[in-house]
């Protein structure tokens, strides 16, 4: 997989290819953007260009074989949430005693380390930072660059500044790569030490026509409505769970239209009443709140004359006649209810209750 199968952001990856080229490749790049804009993959795809064993150059630039010992132990690490549940299954396996002090790493090449945001609190904890700082320092074992990959920017105050410390002295074979979907995660004084590189969004166009190529089996209103369901973002467009979401907006849209109409309410109870306790629920219900907050967003969009904003295409029609029965202050007013249920979800309220209570408390007289 050459940096050509990169999709979308040519100039960015062309910056970092030709700082390669003329080894001034920077000790700490922050590559930001939104979810599924390709950032963990860009930034295995430059590991392997830095180790690889039998590198190539395509359009005058350096590239990686994808072939050799290195780039194909890299690789393994591309699946980065199959290699994640992995790690935590190991640790869940230890003794009571070892699973407290253990922290979670992904590591299939010696010299790459992935850091991943460390549960429950998902958040990059000082203990995985002192395992870069006690490692960094050493010469690569089979590669020719240590390279450490955060991929996330949810760091814990102390271990934000034990990073800094290793930004502040960094050894001349180390690479570090911070992911973030926000710059203004990161300390000042940690974006001020390594250079910047975001990741745009993509054309709806584009992206239908990456789609047309590796989803065949939509048809072309369905990867219309991905394309601009994922904003711009190739990554989610491609692992895109159509059926999923279309579900979950089918329940939405009972909530808001028993919300905005009134009557009878055995279709909202049927479906608040599905949505049951456990990591299972919790999951489900989590797509059902990021759905409400699409359609609500949609309703804003044609409240304020943009119809073209629109993502949820494919039902224009129904989203126009539930913004006729509302106006933009129901449409706050929903806004900030549905954030009380995310806030509940986090204190264990009964879900369908809690559902229910938004659908009841936005009924319009």
């Amino acid at each position: 997989m050459p940096f050509s199968d990169f999709h979308g952001n040519a100039e960015t990856v062309h910056r970092l290819r030709d700082m390669l080229a003329r080894d001034r490749f920077p000790h700490a790049v922050v590559l930001s953007g939104g979810q599924g804009a390709g950032k963990y993959t860009l930034a295995l795809m430059l590991a392997q260009a830095l180790n690889c064993l039998a590198p190539t150059t395509t359009d005058g630039l350096p590239d990686f074989c994808g072939k050799c010992a290195n780039c194909t132990r890299i690789a393994q690490t591309a699946d980065l949430d199959a290699r994640f549940a992995e790690a935590v299954e190991a640790r869940e396996n230890l003794r009571e005693t070892d699973k407290k002090e253990t922290r979670l790493f992904v590591q299939t090449h010696p010299d790459v380390l992935i850091i991943p945001p460390d549960p429950p609190q998902m958040m990059i904890k000082v203990d995985q930072v002192r395992r870069v700082i006690e490692t960094i320092y050493y010469r690569p074992a089979e590669g020719k660059e240590r390279v450490y990959i955060f991929s996330d920017s949810s760091f814990m105050k102390e271990a934000a500044n034990s990073l800094l410390k290793v930004l502040e002295e960094p050894p001349e074979f180390a690479t570090i790569f911070l992911l973030t979907e926000n710059p203004g995660e990161l300390l000042p004084t940690i974006r001020s030490r390594s250079m910047v590189f975001p990741l745009g969004a993509l054309p709806a166009e584009e992206i239908e026509r990456y789609l047309a190529k590796h989803r065949p089996e939509w048809k072309a209103p369905e990867r219309a409505l991905v394309a601009r369901l994922s904003e711009g973002a190739v990554g989610r467009a491609r692992g895109f769970d159509l059926a999923a979401y279309v579900a979950a907006r089918g329940h939405a849209l009972t909530i808001l239209n028993s919300a905005l109409r009134g009557g009878e309410h055995s279709e909202l109870f049927k479906v608040t009443e599905s949505y049951r306790p456990g990591a299972e629920g919790r999951e489900k219900t989590e797509h059902l709140i990021r759905t409400l907050y699409s359609l609500l967003r949609d309703l804003a969009s044609i409240e304020a004359g943009a119809p073209e904003l629109v993502r949820n295409t494919d039902i224009a029609s129904e989203l126009k006649r539930l913004a006729e029965a509302a106006d933009f202050q129901w449409i706050t007013d929903a806004s900030d209810r549905l954030a009380e249920v995310e806030r509940g979800m986090r204190r264990n309220l009964l879900r369908s209750l809690s559902l229910d209570a938004f659908a009841a408390a936005l009924e319009k007289g």
